[in-house]
């Protein structure tokens, strides 16, 4: 089959590679008729290289149609139409139980500290091959993977693979108030995302990015917007328009974007340059994230506030206002999605034939597989207007 590989540091390349087959009973084996490219896939573009192999297939939002099942598989047939979630959970451990997917205690990397295994997403997360393929092996199928009605088109569904509920768990864990202000630093596909769902709930929302065609986006949704290169200060920009008490709370959907940042993106790549046996354990305890979006995040909510972080932060040693936010009595709430928690709430807006999320216009840019390398660049430097893409393999 044809899939989407990691070959180094900013080199993604198209190669065929094995057919996945069912290895263990409860697995199934889909093919992939719509697969996303992500802002955190451009972390496995160089930041994580030295947990990277060549080879490795990549991405973790696909959808497609189950073609085989394994003899333990009850829940699903082939033919069915089915979402794959980013983290891997099985269901029925102590952390699935509790609605903690991303934690799974069954698929847990122990080794390298982390959570629940993710598909396509490096040696840290188990190093399983990911999504931006034709064909992929999905582990406990008969919880696992979404099973979606037949008739809309994917792009009704597919974001239920990551972004729609990562968005939907940053929303919920800012715990706005109804009559409150959220502000959402960022308007990638995430925080756009997250704005949808929060004017939704008729939560007034806040959209600061740099980019005009991201901004306008959400602004067509009726989100107010910050041009972050047109204030000098983004919290007080947000005071300014909150009577000077600051935002309910604060969704920070940035992350790790050391690109763009001369000091980060020279310690990454000196980084890159060393030996894996130590690189990895420099990565897992350095500090190297730009952190202008969380510091303005806790500057700009309000005292007794909520930020609720969505971005992926990688360094180990970054450097928190820890005397700022204890001042202010902050709350701060972070973590992978615990994807399966949230799916069967999201449903019933994306089989509304209103679709209240406009997710069938959420897309924009469809392409063929055989581009994904091109893609990564473009998308890594916010060429072509590029917010979202999906690729049909």
């Amino acid at each position: 089959m044809k899939a989407v590989t990691w070959q180094g540091p900013r080199k993604m390349s198209v190669e065929d590679v094995p057919d996945p087959t069912i290895q263990d009973p409860t697995d199934a084996v889909i093919e992939v008729t719509s697969t996303g490219l992500c802002g955190s896939d451009l972390h496995l573009y160089e930041p994580l290289a030295p947990f990277m192999t060549p080879g490795d297939v990549v991405g973790h939002e696909p959808m497609g149609i189950v073609r085989e099942v394994g003899p333990g598989v009850s829940q699903l047939k082939v033919g069915d139409r089915v979402v794959v979630p980013f983290n891997i959970s099985c269901g029925s451990c102590w952390t699935c139980e509790r609605g903690l997917h991303s934690q799974c205690e069954t698929t847990q990397n122990r080794e390298s500290g982390t959570g629940a295994s993710l598909f396509g997403y490096s040696s840290l997360y188990g190093a399983v091959p990911g999504g931006q393929a034709e064909l992929l092996r999905v582990p406990f199928a008969d919880f696992l993977p979404v099973k979606v009605p037949e008739g809309p088109s994917d792009d009704r569904f597919l974001f239920l693979s990551d972004v729609l509920p990562t968005a939907w768990q940053g929303v919920d864990y800012a715990d706005c108030p109804a009559d409150g202000t959220l502000l959402i630093m960022g308007a990638g596909p995430i925080g756009d995302m997250a704005a949808r769902i929060a004017m939704h709930r008729g939560i007034r929302t806040i959209v600061v990015d740099r980019v005009p065609e991201r901004l306008a986006r959400v602004r067509e949704r009726g989100a107010e917007t910050i041009d972050l290169d047109a204030v000098d200060d983004v919290a007080e920009e947000v005071r300014s328009r909150t009577g000077g008490r600051g935002a309910d709370a604060v969704i920070d959907a940035v992350g790790m974007e050391a690109h763009g940042n001369p000091v980060a993106e020279k310690a990454i790549k000196a980084v890159g340059l060393l030996p894996d046996a130590v690189a990895k354990p420099l990565m897992m305890s350095a500090g190297f994230d730009r952190l202008a979006a969380l510091h303005a995040s806790l500057d700009a909510v309000r005292r007794g506030g909520t930020v609720s972080l969505l971005g992926v932060y990688g360094g180990a040693a970054d450097p928190m206002p820890l005397m700022q936010m204890f001042d202010k009595q902050l709350q701060l709430r972070m973590g992978q999605a615990n994807v399966r928690r949230w799916t069967d709430d999201i449903m019933p807006l994306l089989v509304d034939d209103a679709d209240p999320l406009g997710t069938e216009q959420f897309v924009t840019h469809r392409l063929p597989l055989a581009e994904a390398p091109e893609a990564y660049a473009k998308f890594r430097d916010k060429q072509d207007e590029m917010i979202k893409v999906v690729f049909t393999p």
